[in-house]
């Protein structure tokens, strides 16, 4: 028996694309002792582990008597969670990341084809030990606690991961996130790269919009409220602001700061205030104080946000254009809280590099399949684990065949049980029908299924290099 039932219908995704197949064949982890596990089995086993939902290498112990999905995937055993921890240090770092780089690439690349949207933001995780980078930065949260940062690069509208960069806690800003930006795009054909870099009021600085405009890609940051910025606002007239939406109005201007190499375009969004709105005060002996103020209907008080941008676009498009970047915090939300980003952590800094990237890998992995079985929008972990993973499968055989019975307790078990019969169909038919097709025409067309509200419903396009004359 096992707990995971309905893992088989993802390892035949993964098998039909030829995915974990080639995970493993690339993997550059090389041991001496004869005694050592094999590299399906330590990576099967951190796969399982992180699709169970688990955020420490201790919960590797819950997986260690299952019978049935070691032989499924290949593998001969579950390994222990040391052997998991060693085979992680024990792998070059320079090697692991181009390892994981490229298999994250190949994982997206063909939709990169379509114009997309590049997100950049960090994120913080605490430490609670004496680890390798944990050093004290900006953390919210947890003031005063020691952290790593997860630099991600992320397409947006899909929330698919292209990369992510683990530093000490101390190098959280926006030029400790350029390497890793720019060595993304570098490795990228120029046919594929995004229509647009975004980003919060981190990126909103010198540095990362000269290195845009120096490669010829537009951009789209937040501003701080600077007093500069500020002084911005106040010369702005109270007449000839546009609707943006969401009850946002807009203005165009234009600014040079100190520190900036030239003009820019900047937008000015203001939403009037409504309600309650809080002060930070003082007491006569130093002490904070929040106090509260009704805003009346007469009272026209606003909130403002301003953008610096390269793009070529009419003003009131800006409002939603930033405003769909905050599905880049869901990502990080769903990455810490249902995945493992805020855990599987080891004393060195180099295995939790390795570990990030693979729970990107193997995040991005499940989201597709996912998509194949629900296209129409993107499911949690949180709510896509118990539908489409969680299920009761006794495992029998006789007269040479095997026979996995699933017995699912959700409440929507039917439909689930109806979508993934689907998504067998389908890979069944891709494999029967379409033999001369390539490993990459295969992941183009599972692609265009799984993308089909991305796409429109068209057919994932090769890129303009790669298409015929």
């Amino acid at each position: 028996m096992t707990a995971l039932g309905q893992l088989p219908f993802f390892i035949d995704f993964l098998e039909t694309s030829g995915l974990f197949d080639a995970f493993v064949a690339d993997c550059p982890l090389r041991t001496v002792s004869p005694n050592a596990p094999k590299k399906r089995d330590v990576f099967g086993t951190a796969m399982l582990s992180m699709l169970s939902g688990h955020t420490r290498y201790a919960h590797i112990t819950s997986l260690r008597c299952d019978p049935v999905l070691p032989e499924l995937l290949g593998m001969k055993k579950i390994v222990s969670e040391d052997a998991v921890r060693r085979a992680f240090k024990a792998i070059d770092e320079t090697k692991a990341a181009a390892w994981l780089r490229g298999h994250l690439a190949f994982c997206v690349e063909p939709l990169l084809s379509e114009p997309w949207i590049l997100d950049v933001d960090t994120t913080v995780k605490p430490l609670y030990g004496h680890q390798e980078g944990a050093e004290l930065g900006y953390n919210p949260k947890k003031p005063g606690r020691p952290s790593h940062c997860h630099h991600t690069y992320s397409m947006a509208s899909t929330r698919l991961v292209l990369d992510v960069d683990v530093s000490p806690g101390d190098e959280h800003t926006s030029k400790h996130a350029a390497p890793g930006l720019w060595a993304l795009l570098d490795r990228l054909p120029r046919d594929l790269w995004p229509a647009l870099l975004r980003g919060d009021c981190g990126f909103g600085n010198e540095g990362i919009m000269r290195g845009a405009e120096a490669r010829g890609l537009p951009y789209l940051f937040k501003l701080r409220l600077t007093k500069n910025v500020k002084r911005m606002i106040e010369k702005l007239s109270a007449r000839e602001w546009v609707d943006a939406g969401q009850g946002f109005e807009a203005k165009e201007s234009a600014v040079r700061l100190e520190g900036w190499s030239r003009q820019r375009r900047t937008i000015v969004l203001r939403r009037r205030v409504k309600g309650a709105v809080g002060f930070a005060e003082s007491e006569p002996d130093g002490t904070p104080q929040l106090s509260f103020v009704e805003i009346g209907e007469a009272a026209e008080i606003y909130e403002y946000s301003v953008l610096v941008t390269s793009l070529d676009l009419q003003t009131d498009a800006f409002g939603q254009l930033y405003r769909d970047r905050a599905d880049g915090e869901n990502l990080f939300d769903e990455m810490k809280n249902q995945w493992g980003w805020g855990g599987f952590t080891t004393h060195d800094l180099a295995p939790c590099r390795v570990a990030a990237r693979l729970l990107a890998l193997f995040y991005n992995w499940w989201n597709i399949f996912v998509r194949l079985a629900d296209p129409e929008r993107h499911r949690e972990a949180i709510t896509s684990r118990p539908l489409f993973l969680t299920a009761i499968a006794t495992r029998t055989r006789h007269a040479r065949q095997t026979t996995i019975r699933v017995t699912s307790a959700h409440a929507r078990a039917e439909p689930a049980a109806q979508a993934l019969a689907a998504v067998a169909a389908f890979l069944r038919g891709l494999t029967s029908t379409a033999e001369q097709l390539t490993r990459l025409q295969k992941w183009r067309a599972i692609l265009s299924r799984a993308f089909q509200a991305f796409l429109n419903g068209r057919l994932l396009r090769p890129p303009p290099r790669l298409a015929p004359s």
